[in-house]
């Protein structure tokens, strides 16, 4: 329990109506899970506005709000806090709740378009088995060392990110590798997290339906690293055209890293093939199981984070040479009759691009790469032309099906798939994902690839409002094993 008064600290306060001295329980802003003496956070949110929910929480037992406008009619025995933004006030009333978690633990924060996931997960992964004590927050899981939870957003609401972190804390972790996406920045659920280190990775064409033009999505981004502060550190990807002004204007030390341009660290590539990568750097060659130069980046910036936070460099690469790709992310597994498939989340132009690329350099001459792809519903529309025109190029074959159509219909969404697709192309339409999965199979021959792309380490597909159980890995290999 705290003093409202002690909570609100920090917050620019436009008006408060009723005592602020009243004690608090806890902090909701879900009005029916609301419990008694909770403070109410009304959130005008992109769907719904949960200001019209107020005498919901109230009844529920919120003795206090926190909202952006003071309803007409008050309630006696309720506090009205209002603010100008309540996501903003949210993420710091919730550092404040939880004593302010984030300044006790050292936390690494990645960025960009592509790689997130990868990063955070390898670094989280790096950092443990050199024997710290490490926290993930990811698209993929939440880890509080050893222990695993399942996550719904690539960056949770503030208060699930504060309650998180407090764990972790009460854990004695020393580092938390945290995604952070676009929507977690313009959102302000990472407003009031401190940040030891900011990365970014790249930059292209994503989530336009919610940002609306990719200046938009790039300024967002930005942000993140605007808000870095003299003691963090800032690392950028200096082959990415976007690279350098994210750091623009941060107070943070500045380091980049690269396989092009010179910076800070730099790798040279010197073979590819599908069993992983010979690098080059710091004229040390190191073998890693990892696949394409799109995961060499990602290798870079964990070794870059690495370097930076202090750890030995001869550890460093004698680990990162043994560690995977997270789940999902360019998945490669061989079947008996020696059929290469490859599961992978890119669900953007430039990720299957660089996949589809990866893929090409390690494939076989005269063998078929056979991509499976469709994309998901009740999102950016404009991108759906750009995947087709991409994949129908690059591939032998394609077939195109369903992803998470979500509320949308599959045929409408494959219909804007194929308007950018290569008319020469040799492609079919399969709706049903799982046939089009088992179909990839029967068509591929000894040493051809299958690409599976899209929904990566999802365990469900989302059909008109309802997740189903699927999972691209397991048809894959329920279909080689009777072939």
């Amino acid at each position: 329990m705290k003093k409202l008064k002690n909570i609100l600290y920090g917050l620019e306060l436009i008006a408060v109506r009723g005592s602020n001295e009243i004690m608090i329980s806890g902090i909701s802003i879900d009005s029916k899970k609301t419990h008694k003496k909770n403070l109410f956070v009304a959130i005008n949110g992109i769907n719904e506005n949960s200001h019209d929910y107020i005498n919901e929480a109230i009844k529920n037992g919120a003795t206090s709000i926190l909202c952006e406008k003071i309803p007409k009619n008050l309630l006696d025995g309720i506090t009205y806090v209002c603010v100008k933004n309540s996501r903003k006030a949210l993420s710091v009333i919730c550092e404040t709740w939880y004593n302010s978690p984030s300044k006790k633990i050292k936390i690494i924060g990645i960025t960009g378009t592509n790689g997130k996931t990868s990063v955070a997960t390898m670094a989280f992964h790096l950092f443990k088995k050199i024997g710290f004590k490490c926290g993930l927050i990811s698209t993929v899981e939440i880890r509080i060392e050893d222990k695993i939870y399942d996550t719904n957003n690539t960056t949770p609401n503030p208060l699930t990110i504060s309650k998180i972190l407090n764990e972790m804390v009460k854990s004695e972790l020393t580092h938390c590798f945290m995604e952070v996406s676009s929507h977690g920045i313009d959102q302000y659920r990472v407003y009031a997290i401190k940040f030891n280190v900011g990365v970014f990775t790249n930059l292209s064409h994503d989530h336009l339906d919610y940002h609306k033009s990719f200046k938009n999505y790039r300024d967002v981004k930005k942000i993140f690293f605007d808000s870095l502060d003299v003691s963090a550190l800032a690392i950028s990807n200096c082959d990415d055209k976007n690279g350098k002004f994210m750091l623009q204007n941060t107070k943070a030390k500045k380091y980049f890293f690269g396989i092009k341009n010179l910076g800070e660290f730099k790798i040279k590539v010197l073979e590819k093939s599908l069993e992983g990568t010979l690098i080059k750097i710091n004229n040390v060659e190191v073998w890693t199981k990892l696949v394409g130069t799109f995961n060499i980046y990602n290798f870079l910036a964990v070794y870059s984070i690495a370097i930076l936070l202090g750890l030995n460099e001869e550890k460093i690469l004698k680990i990162l040479s043994k560690i995977n790709a997270p789940v999902g992310r360019f998945q490669l597994t061989q079947s008996k009759n020696k059929v290469v498939s490859i599961v992978d989340y890119a669900h953007t132009p430039d990720a299957i691009s660089k996949v589809l690329q990866a893929i090409i350099e390690i494939k076989k001459v005269d063998k078929k790469l056979i991509t499976v792809i469709g994309c998901g519903g009740n999102k950016d529309k404009s991108k759906r032309p750009l995947m087709g025109k991409i994949v129908s190029k690059q591939s032998d074959f394609t077939i195109f099906t369903s992803d998470n159509p979500r509320n949308e219909n599959p045929n409408s969404i494959i219909e804007e798939i194929l308007s950018g697709v290569d008319k020469n192309s040799k492609h079919i339409i399969i709706i049903d994902r799982a046939e089009a999965i088992k179909t990839a199979c029967l068509m591929a021959d000894e040493y051809d690839i299958i690409l599976v792309a899209g929904k990566g380490h999802e365990n469900y597909q989302e059909v008109n409002g309802s997740k189903k159980p699927f999972n691209d890995l397991k048809e894959i290999n329920k279909h080689l094993k009777t072939i």
